[in-house]
């Protein structure tokens, strides 16, 4: 040996470093490593810093910006996938790592388990209520369709709708599965969602987020969070059609509607034109009928009603005819009435007394009583002489009573000659009487050449009557 290590080869820190690099690198050129993600940290400069274990070891990874786009999924902790890259060192903190270039989901059971995962925290936050769906529009004007333009099933929803009810489709191109599809699609989503009322591009009334069939892996973009969220916040009724009847993904939850297949959303998306027009004319039949059975019942009534009411045109006439007789009756019975009455009247007048005669009874009625009084006041004064008791009365209750009864006397007699016909003759007016004595009120009663007695206040004058004539413009 020579020197105290004898032929070891000497190396720098460096040195030994890139030798460790260069053997590791060249021993494990390309590997698939099956483990759990853990420690997953994004930095500001877009490397994603993780790890991978499982139940005996632990490898620190890195996955370098530029990958990152291209490395197939997001990572997770506590996904189990399988990761393919190639194991390099750290020579500043003499460590080695896993530079990751890919990642898979390491079988359907780590899938499912994601999947799940997602679920649970979706529900918690209420995405998926019930009472966060949406109604329908009946016929839809624009439906919005978001699917890979390439597929069929664009050509099944188109064939369906043209088949049901024709309507306006605008289709936004995404792909369905693969790097960036879930990113494409929840822009599709949100795209449709945003355009306004009334734009340049019409605004669908409902969407359809449709894909095909495939396998678990290939639907994975309609499990991503992204996607959920956007379906879940769209302005826009939205129906999911993602796979067979038998898939599930996490949209179907966040729609609105859940269709089995793309052409079965096209059907939930419009009615059947036929089966429309169809249940329309059954409606107005049975509006026909019923409208017809109301206007048979109402006829019905009416003639019922009508044979109620009586003959109007005859009931008029009789009122008429009623009404003529009463005008006759009235204009007969008119004069007949005045007539009677002035009769009645001069009757009365001959049976009244004048006013001074009754004044002048009135006089003789309180001188009789006052002489009454005076010889009874005489009678008084010879007995006052015979009872002592009598001496004690004196003549002035009797005179104040006789004084009030004259007085009372007096009053009537004014009240008597105010209302006696002779206080109208005082203020120029003149009774006219007949040769028969009766009083004449009206012109047309008194014949040409008739002889009148005009009375007025201070006597009596025989006059002729002259031809009447009309009185005009007479002033009240």
């Amino acid at each position: 040996m020579d020197g105290p290590g004898g032929n070891i080869p000497e190396y720098g820190v460096g040195e030994l470093a890139g030798a460790i690099k260069r053997t590791l690198e060249g021993a494990f050129q390309r590997v698939r490593v099956r483990g759990e993600l853990t420690e997953v940290k994004p930095y500001p400069s877009g490397h994603i810093y993780l790890s991978l274990k499982d139940e005996n070891a632990k490898i620190e990874s890195v996955i370098w910006k530029s990958a990152v786009s291209r490395v197939g999924l997001k990572p997770e902790n506590g996904l189990e996938v399988i990761a393919t890259g190639r194991v390099s060192t750290y020579g500043d903190r003499s460590k080695y790592q896993l530079i990751i270039e890919k990642l898979e989901y390491a079988g359907e059971g780590a899938l499912l388990a994601r999947i799940e995962r997602l679920r649970l925290a979706m529900l918690a936050e209420g995405l998926f209520a019930p009472e966060r769906k949406r109604a329908l529009p009946m016929l839809p004007t624009v439906i919005g369709v978001v699917t890979s333009e390439r597929g069929a099933v664009i050509q099944d929803i188109r064939t369906t709708l043209a088949r049901r009810f024709p309507r306006h489709v605008i289709l936004w191109p995404v792909p369905v599965q693969g790097e960036g599809a879930a990113e494409k699609i929840a822009a599709a989503i949100n795209g449709f969602s945003a355009l306004p009322v009334g734009g340049r591009v019409p605004r669908p009334d409902v969407i359809i987020v449709a894909r095909g069939g495939g396998s678990l892996e290939d639907l994975m973009a309609f499990n991503e969070e992204i996607v959920i969220r956007a379906a879940a916040a769209s302005g826009i009724p939205l129906i999911s059609a993602v796979g067979h009847e038998t898939d599930t993904t996490l949209i179907d939850f966040a729609s609105d509607r859940r269709a089995p297949t793309p052409t079965a959303a096209a059907e939930l998306a419009v009615p059947s034109r036929v089966e429309l027009a169809a249940d329309i004319a059954q409606r107005g039949s049975r509006i026909a009928q019923c409208i017809a059975a109301v206007m048979r019942e109402t006829r019905l009534h009416l003639h019922r009603a009508e044979r109620g009411l009586p003959d109007l045109p005859s009931l008029v006439n009789q009122l008429r005819q009623r009404l003529d007789d009463r005008g006759e009756r009235l204009r007969t019975a008119l004069p007949g009435f005045v007539l009677a009455k002035r009769q009645a009247v001069t009757r009365l007048g001959g049976q009244l007394r004048h006013p001074r005669e009754a004044i002048a009874a009135g006089r003789n009625a309180a001188q009789a009583l006052e002489q009454r009084m005076t010889a009874a006041w005489a009678r008084a004064q010879a007995k006052r002489q015979a009872a002592p008791a009598l001496a004690r009365l004196s003549a002035g209750p009797v005179l104040g009573l006789i004084r009030e009864q004259a007085a009372r006397v007096e009053g009537l007699a004014a009240r008597l000659e105010a209302v006696s016909y002779n206080a109208v003759l005082a203020r120029g007016f003149a009774l006219v009487q007949g040769a028969d004595g009766q009083t004449i009120t009206v012109a047309a009663e008194v014949a040409p050449s008739a002889k009148l007695t005009l009375t007025f206040q201070d006597g009596t004058i025989g006059v002729t009557a002259a031809p009447a004539r009309p009185v005009q413009g007479l002033l009240f």
